[in-house]
């Protein structure tokens, strides 16, 4: 007969279980300290619809190869800087977090402009950032790679179409103390993007969104908001999910991430089934 310590097993179990659990990073903030919980009590995080929608952003890092997404009536060439590479999803974490500052200043009816202004420590904080040297230098290497990638696109937004070419920013300004930290940040938005929230063509998100760790999911969560939205379920094939997504994986790792996805039931807000015989993945509001 052999017997198991019980200790032993819960402690294998628990570090499986920790293994699986790897979609969503922990909270580096705690919310209960006075200056940090005033800054998450004050924001409501927004996303705009139509880069919801569209892959504006690239999911891997350091890529520089020009990408073209046609979907019905709507093309959108995407071309990174030849030396910052393309903007990736984890720098529109900047564009998440002008689009909330606007609209926290429009629901108070203060005046707003393109240009947004704020401090690094803050949106740092606010994005589940560390706040450590190497942080203030990839922010300002963000902003970088935002203006530098160009959008060349027919794009709708506030009911208006037009074919042009754009940055995912028009501008930046950094001030600096003397040991070269970053302290304050100005970004002025591109045209459209502010067209778009004026008209308030945008979603709600949740803050565990900054949480999530691979550029995938964090797309694939962004489609689930924008066409789940308050419905009870969404339904789409995989390989429009896929194509939706910009991913430039094979579809077969694809479909490994979206059954890892299944497994941690790690996304925000939405449960997500993957039916294997129909090739059809299914979100639902928790």
């Amino acid at each position: 007969m052999i017997y198991v310590d019980n200790t032993i097993q819960h402690e294998c179990e628990a570090t499986q279980k920790n293994k699986r659990k790897k979609h969503l990073s922990p909270k580096k903030h705690k919310e209960t300290d006075f200056f940090i919980a005033d800054i998450f009590n004050n924001m409501t995080f927004q996303d705009d619809i139509v880069s919801m929608e569209h892959p504006l952003f690239a999911l891997k890092a350091g890529d520089k190869k020009v990408r073209e997404y046609k979907h019905n009536n709507f093309s959108i060439i995407i071309a990174p800087n030849v030396q910052y590479g393309m903007a990736s999803i984890h720098d529109k974490d900047i564009w998440i977090y002008c689009i909330s500052k606007l609209m926290q200043a429009m629901y108070e009816e203060k005046e707003i402009s393109r240009t947004v202004h704020f401090t690094i420590y803050d949106y740092l904080i606010t994005t589940n950032r560390s706040t450590g040297g190497i942080y203030y230098k990839k922010a300002k290497d963000a902003l970088d790679r935002l203006s530098g990638t160009r959008i060349t696109t027919n794009i709708e937004t506030a009911k208006t179409r037009e074919a042009h070419g754009f940055g995912l920013i028009d501008a930046w300004r950094v001030v600096e103390e003397k040991d070269g930290r970053m302290v304050r940040v100005s970004v002025t938005l591109p045209d459209w993007l502010y067209r778009s929230i004026t008209a308030k063509q945008v979603l709600t998100i949740s803050p565990d969104y900054f949480r999530l760790r691979k550029p995938l999911d964090r797309r694939i969560y962004e489609l689930a908001r924008k066409h789940c939205g308050n419905q009870k379920e969404w339904k789409i094939g995989l390989e429009l999910l896929y194509k939706k997504t910009g991913s430039t994986e094979a579809i077969r790792n694809f479909r490994g991430a979206i059954k890892s996805l299944v497994a941690t039931n790690e996304l925000p807000d939405y449960n997500v089934v993957y039916d294997r015989k129909n090739d059809i993945v299914s979100f639902t509001n928790r």
